[in-house]
């Protein structure tokens, strides 16, 4: 064979385009494997939430409609917006959508335009409600509250169950902004105004819309997915500049090395981006940051 015959990687080929069974049989069976892969995560995911709900059946909330048991829908309303694989009939029917998105929006914007100042507040969904995580979490609804904010969360379970408990314990108003999930937990019980989002963007826009800052407790991907979102609005100036505090230096010391030491050391950030968020351990410096900064 010379080289010619050979692909980029060293992989036989016939002809000009089609590839010998063995590199396609290679290739399916990573395939598979990766589908595996993300079969488990999801169950493992799936598993975890439930356990920490304790509920007796499956639950969905898609949008204001509740599905539980057998009446529960496979696969979500971003998964089948952004999946456009299959057949062609998504061309005309995605348009359609546009009109769904834009009552999420209404409902939401109806639903807190009258909140007045409030913080978001992120944080797994797996903190368990014994852990000093959780005690955090409601000292921090709780001082929020006394110090004049609404607080909002996703309205889950953990971290911000915990949010919201401190929140209503302390009188003030406890908002939680839900999502529709394959594994759904449903609004804590300490939500006074909650609204449930098919849609992470619509859902995300009102997470910044309504808050005067952020904190954010130990959390997994959702957590730095909405950290890092909220960074980049700032640093972008999409939004006008408010606090980012991360609660918890143990927790959050690695990642923030990491930016220093690769992030701003590589020139992918600028040493002034390090500015854009506080770390502490302490509450009451939390929220003296978050209404220093709010102001």
């Amino acid at each position: 064979m010379t080289d010619a015959d050979k692909g980029a990687f060293g992989e036989s080929v016939v002809g000009d385009s089609g590839k010998s069974d063995h590199v396609i049989g290679a290739r399916d069976a990573r395939d598979l494997d990766v589908r595996q892969a993300q079969a488990a995560a999801a169950a493992a995911n799936e598993a975890a939430e439930t356990v920490l709900t304790g509920r007796g059946w499956p639950e969905r909330h898609t949008g204001p409609v509740v599905r539980r048991r057998g009446a529960v829908q496979s696969g979500t309303t971003d998964q089948r917006l952004l999946d456009s694989r299959g057949e062609s009939d998504w061309v005309h029917s995605d348009p359609w959508r546009v009109m769904r998105i834009q009552s999420e929006f209404v409902e939401g914007f109806g639903a807190l335009a009258e909140l007045g100042p409030a913080v978001s507040v992120f944080g797994s969904a797996r903190t368990p409600a014994d852990s000093t995580e959780y005690a955090a979490g409601v000292r921090i609804g709780r001082a929020l509250t006394e110090a004049g904010f609404a607080v909002i969360t996703g309205g889950g379970p953990g971290a911000m169950e915990a949010a919201n408990k401190g929140a209503l314990e302390a009188g003030g108003t406890s908002v939680g902004l839900g999502i529709e999930l394959p594994f759904e937990q449903g609004l804590n019980p300490y939500v006074d105004i909650g609204v449930n989002f098919r849609y992470f963007f619509v859902r995300k826009t009102m997470f910044v819309k309504y808050a005067r800052g952020f904190v954010v407790l130990p959390g997994g991907f959702g957590t730095l997915d909405e950290l890092f979102e909220a960074l980049t609005l700032v640093q972008t100036k999409k939004v006008t500049r408010f606090p980012i505090v991360l609660f918890g230096t143990a927790y959050w010391g690695g990642l923030v090395d990491w930016i220093r030491s690769t992030l701003v050391a590589g020139g992918k950030a600028s040493a002034a981006d390090l500015d854009l968020f506080h770390v502490t351990d302490d509450v009451d410096e939390a929220v003296a940051r978050v209404t220093k900064e709010s102001a």
